[in-house]
């Protein structure tokens, strides 16, 4: 009996003492000091993505490799598809496995990123690099090869010209086509080509149907002032 009551007077104590407790307001200690705004990596290179390429975390992750070296998509299998999945992103979700510009928001396709897009063009041949290659979506590979294009057209990626050998021949000027001029020949160009005079009902009627159209002669109209 004894047993019970002290058990009894125990749980009546940490009842109050709880009710007390839990009526005092306990002040975080995150709220005595002020909180930063978070910091989003993703926006930070938003507008300008070529400083991510130089960035502590761009060299951890993927060293001085391209960024699609070793990448591998998950497939059925043992043979490999012929062709890249049409996107990664379908609806706001990103598929498992996203291809190598997919995955990481903060390479961010721009014809100023000459950096990245170097990594996708042959050095030897100037060439974008198949999507089977690079493992590059059929979207972002569309958006690829016009941010070359345009990295071009601002003279940011240098065009190949293919160097074309041209024979000696084409620059001398012993062949019969480089020769002086010869005068021209006292009676007509051609021996078969006489200058035949129209004849003069032909010739009327032809100045009848377009003197609506013909110009006023210089000589006539000082001849009629």
């Amino acid at each position: 009996m004894a047993a019970s009551l002290g058990i009894m007077s125990r749980l009546w104590v940490a009842g109050i003492r709880g009710a007390i407790w839990g009526k005092v307001p306990v002040t975080p200690l995150r709220s005595l000091c002020t909180q930063s705004d978070p910091f989003d990596t993703a926006s930070r290179y938003k507008d300008q993505p070529w400083e991510y390429l130089a960035s502590e975390e761009y060299l951890e992750r993927y060293g001085q490799a391209a960024v699609w070296v070793g990448y591998r998509r998950n497939h059925k299998g043992a043979i490999p598809p012929q062709k890249t999945r049409k996107t990664c992103i379908r609806g706001g979700k990103v598929c498992g496995n996203p291809c190598p510009i997919c995955r990481d928001q903060k390479l961010g396709l721009h014809y100023r990123n000459v950096k990245l897009l170097q990594q996708f063009i042959s050095p030897h041949t100037g060439t974008v690099y198949d999507p089977t290659r690079t493992g590059v979506c059929q979207k972002q590979q569309k958006i690829l090869a016009k941010t070359i294009e345009q990295s071009k057209d601002h003279g940011f990626l240098s065009t190949p010209l293919s160097h074309v050998d041209l024979p000696c021949e084409d620059y001398s000027n012993t062949h019969g086509a480089v020769a002086r001029t010869l005068p021209p020949p006292s009676g007509p160009w051609y021996s078969w080509y006489e200058w035949q005079e129209p004849p003069a009902r032909e010739l009327a009627r032809v100045r009848k149907l377009y003197a609506p159209f013909q110009k006023v002669d210089v000589a006539d109209k000082a001849d009629t002032l």
